[in-house]
């Protein structure tokens, strides 16, 4: 299978259908999105199965040709996807700006592939196949890249029996949330008739600054050279899919407030803490060496006035939940939960304002590289997410795959389930010993639902 190769069959671009006087004006990044230039675009997709059809040409040359009008319509909405980055130096020689040019650049990049595989091929498979990779533009791209590189690719990727819709987006454009409704919107225009497709934005595009700012952002740094670092894939670590059931959650989440003498810990900290026991035990490191859980936090509603749930952006930031593995594995469920509890609403819309106001008397873009230790466990996605409601006339896709980037030792990626009613998935990376080790532990494996493929 790994010799197999995928063939790009058609390559364009698409542009938003009609130009609107807003997108002429130029985007700019807040600092929350522009300290992330030196990392790595989203890349996630669904897996679909085709219907039984006399003419399967015809019905992919029609989903194509759906899915580029379709995006030509949620590009009207999300027209600085649209854009490149311009960088644009200042009068002073340290100073520079730099903001979404929406109007000269070709669009988002809409590609469409083939390979002679099937979706078994990747279901039943208890290793990822490499080919997987290849169903993804910009496989090693930095948002940085996104000066000369489309903001937003599509690639649909045709197997012998299901279609494969890729999507990678610039992650210093769109935390999550955005790219998730972007996809949202997609589908719903896709199954939607026309008269329906752009009556009310999706989304809001006003830019968040702290009180007083402007646009223009001093960097003491030489572009590129010294912030911008491609990181490869790392050897000798795998990845797997971990489903838990709600039920599962609930249990855990019963378990968790128990032991705490409270209600407040959420289904999502007690898995959370459930897998960052078990992935420190499965490291088997020393007592003393200190660990820590570095969930995502969306900063909309952190904010006061909370900021609308579909303002775009990247809105991210990282809480950070610290103890010795000693401590985590002697401590309770609970223990561990309150933990990341503790660090999760301690994020407020203070931690917001100081981080921006320090940002901009020291700007500095984020060294991924130093994200990804052996010790961390850094948890990315959501369960909330909109994922498997987006249908493109194939029905429920099969499975979401992720890209290659940020697979390191303790990056874990959170899903819906597919049945959803509060399930929930987690793709989990670690070195090869420790994920034997996981796989091993029946303390854990008893509230993981069914054992997955490793994708």
């Amino acid at each position: 299978m790994q010799s197999q190769t995928v063939q790009h069959i058609t390559e364009c671009f698409v542009k938003p259908q009609y130009v609107t006087e807003e997108s002429k004006q130029p985007y700019y990044l807040m600092p929350f999105e522009l300290c992330m230039l030196s990392w790595h675009y989203i890349q996630e997709g669904l897996l679909f199965e085709t219907p039984q059809v006399v003419n399967r040409a015809d019905f992919i040359n029609d989903l194509l040709d759906r899915l580029k009008y379709s995006l030509s319509l949620t590009l009207v909405q999300y027209y600085p996807l649209a854009g490149r980055l311009v960088t644009k130096k200042q009068e002073n020689d340290s100073s520079y700006l730099i903001f979404v040019d929406c109007v000269n650049s070709p669009g988002a990049k809409f590609i469409h592939a083939k390979i002679d595989m099937t979706t078994s091929d990747i279901l039943s498979a208890r290793y990822e196949p490499l080919i997987v990779r290849s169903f993804f533009d910009h496989k090693t791209s930095v948002n940085y890249d996104g000066r000369t590189k489309p903001l937003v690719s599509i690639q649909v990727t045709e197997l012998n029996d299901g279609v494969f819709i890729g999507c990678s987006m610039n992650h210093a454009m769109a935390d999550g949330a955005s790219y998730w409704n972007f996809w949202n919107t997609l589908s719903n225009i896709f199954q939607t008739d026309e008269s329906k497709k752009i009556e009310r934005p999706p989304v809001d595009l006003k830019r968040w600054s702290s009180e007083g700012r402007g646009p223009l952002v001093d960097f003491p740094v030489t572009f590129q050279d010294e912030f911008i670092t491609n990181v490869d894939v790392p050897e000798g670590h795998v990845s797997r899919k971990f489903h838990f059931s709600a039920e599962s959650a609930a249990k855990l989440k019963a378990k968790a407030n128990s032991e705490c003498n409270t209600t407040v810990i959420s289904s999502f900290q007690s898995l959370a803490a459930h897998l960052w026991r078990s992935v420190t035990k499965a490291r088997r490191l020393p007592s003393d060496q200190v660990v820590s859980c570095n969930p995502a936090v969306n900063i909309r509603p952190r904010m006061k006035p909370p900021l609308p749930p579909d303002c775009f952006g990247s809105m991210v930031s990282s809480a950070s939940a610290q103890t010795t593995a000693g401590e985590l594995l002697e401590k309770s469920l609970g223990w561990a939960a309150w933990q990341l509890h503790q660090a999760i609403v301690s994020f407020t819309d203070t931690s917001v304002r100081e981080f921006t106001e320090e940002w901009v008397r020291a700007p500095c873009i984020v060294d991924i590289t130093k994200l990804f230790v052996p010790t961390a466990m850094n948890i990315g996605g959501s369960p909330w997410f909109d994922m498997y409601g987006n249908e493109f006339g194939m029905g429920k896709a099969l499975t979401i795959i992720c890209g290659t980037v940020l697979r390191f030792d303790g990056s874990v990626d959170t899903s819906p389930g597919r049945e959803g009613g509060g399930s929930v998935t987690f793709r989990v990376c670690l070195a090869a010993p420790a994920m034997e080790a996981l796989e091993s532990d029946e303390e854990f494996m008893a509230f993981v639902s069914r054992p997955l493929q490793r994708v």
